[in-house]
């Protein structure tokens, strides 16, 4: 493994994955490693390389699982039990880097529009109710 990590083509540290991501604190310009770390332990599908000194190293596979981790919670807003639901429900597993996530965007936005119709016709019906 020493050999194919020499190379820096095949593996990334928790640092260039947590950059390359945006994973930054606004602040202080801090790598917020401790976000991946977290999400290891609550997402079984991030499974690193760990190295000498317990350093950790993620294949391509493992970046694009994270793309897709991070862009279900920060971007679509799911919680960690809704996107723990999507990726068991999909084979998230068969992820490469050349996946199209056009077609989770599509399935999510007109989900995220149901629940917010729902969400507007419940206060609608509880506004009607409280009126009388």
């Amino acid at each position: 493994m020493n050999s194919i990590l020499k190379t820096g083509k095949a593996y990334k540290t928790i640092g260039e994955v947590a950059k390359e991501l945006g994973l930054v604190d606004g602040e202080t310009g801090a790598l917020q490693t401790h976000t991946l770390r977290y999400w290891e332990t609550q997402f079984k599908q991030i499974k690193p390389q760990i190295g000498i000194g317990k350093r950790r190293y993620y294949s391509k596979k493992n970046f694009q699982v994270i793309k897709f981790i991070k862009f279900l919670l920060r971007e679509k807003g799911l919680t960690i039990n809704g996107v723990k639901r999507i990726l068991n429900k999909h084979n998230i597993q068969a992820l490469d880097e050349n996946i199209d996530l056009s077609i989770y965007k599509t399935n999510l936005k007109i989900g995220r529009n149901v629940k917010d119709r729902i969400k507007r016709i419940s206060k609608i019906v509880k506004e009607l109710k409280d009126y009388k």
